[in-house]
């Protein structure tokens, strides 16, 4: 399947508009300091995007970040930009047509943002073997991805090596495609439905296991969309499968329990998180509107106080006292064409 997926991406795609489904397509509305980042990034580089969604979490200002299955470098070059000069991002991906283009225009981004040396550098290599790329346990502040992990073989050993680099309270946070059901066989086997991210799409409930599993507790549902199947023969051949496009966050905090409880507990949202000073977006169930006191489950609290938003946030109460599980954040089946969530601040 590596051998599929190569050849999709590397000899069949030339650009964007070569998808024969929207699966690997982003339809949110892009904020305007986005825009003014894409508008700095190469043109081939741009042409050759394929992500599903907007893979910019909040506060980079000086993070080291990993881009799992990179592509030409169009996040890469973007989150270049939020991370500033003293920051750093790394790219892997394992298709040699891909990675020319991103290494080709290093130094033309780096002139572009005005940077003595350049902060991004591209592996090649298996984002499920990361330990093969001199990657340090501990050693990574965010990890971002783009429509990739469904197309790797052995998502177990991507979520557990993502575990293993990432520093304590840090994140995953990435947009991938999944199914409402678990895929037969004969459609994973099919080179045009996995290239198109559909044929390797895990069941989502299937995520939420193998993600617990690893060590990322209580998976956070950021935003989602059903995908539309515009093209017939597709669409015939997935019948009556669901697709969504997801963005989940997966925080590396200690002690998470599986379940959301409530511990009477709140936060304070002071602002200062650029671009996002008047609220801040954790998930698609937790908005924090500066200066307003909001009850969260104990993961929330613990989620919040080990990662790199402690410093944005006053925090009230302990773990002494358990009021019984916590009524933010239902488990259920997470996606919901008509509740979509929250997005950006208001100024």
């Amino acid at each position: 399947m590596h051998n599929e997926v190569k050849n999709y991406y590397g000899k069949v795609l030339q650009e964007s508009e070569d998808l024969q489904t929207d699966a690997c397509a982003t339809d949110e509305v892009i904020p305007d300091f986005v825009k003014s980042a894409l508008a700095n990034i190469h043109d081939e580089v741009l042409k050759r995007y394929y992500g599903c969604g907007l893979v910019l979490p909040q506060s980079l200002k000086g993070k080291r970040i990993l881009d799992l299955g990179c592509g030409a470098g169009r996040d890469c070059y973007a989150l270049a930009q939020m991370v500033g000069e003293e920051g750093e991002v790394i790219g892997v991906d394992m298709t040699d047509e891909q990675l020319a283009v991103a290494n080709q225009h290093i130094e033309y981004h780096r002139e572009k943002f005005g940077y003595q040396k350049a902060n991004t550098v591209f592996k090649k290599g298996y984002i499920e073997r990361l330990n093969e790329l001199d990657l340090a346990d501990n050693s990574i502040d965010i990890i971002v991805s783009n429509c990739v992990i469904n197309l790797c073989p052995d998502k177990e050993n991507v979520l557990k090596e993502a575990y293993r680099v990432l520093k304590p309270g840090g994140e995953l946070y990435f947009s991938d495609v999944y199914a409402d059901r678990r895929i037969p066989q004969h459609l994973v086997s099919d080179p045009v439905l996995y290239g198109e991210c559909l044929g390797g799409a895990l069941y989502w409930n299937d995520f939420i296991q193998l993600s617990q599993n690893v060590g990322f507790a209580d998976p956070r549902l950021v935003k989602d969309r059903r995908l539309g199947i515009n093209n017939d023969a597709v669409a015939e051949k997935v019948g009556h499968i669901a697709f969504y496009s997801a963005t989940y966050r997966l925080f590396k905090t200690d002690e998470l329990e599986r379940t959301r409880e409530d511990y009477g507990q709140t936060v304070t949202y002071l602002g200062g998180v650029e671009h996002h000073s008047c609220q801040l977006v954790l998930d698609k169930h937790y908005a924090f509107k500066k200066g307003a006191t909001t009850p969260v489950c104990g993961n929330t609290y613990r989620i919040l106080k080990s990662s790199r938003f402690a410093e944005n946030f006053e925090f009230s109460g302990d773990f002494s006292e358990h009021k019984g599980m916590s009524l933010v954040g239902d488990t259920a089946i997470p996606f919901d064409e008509n509740s979509q969530p929250t997005t950006g601040g208001c100024c």
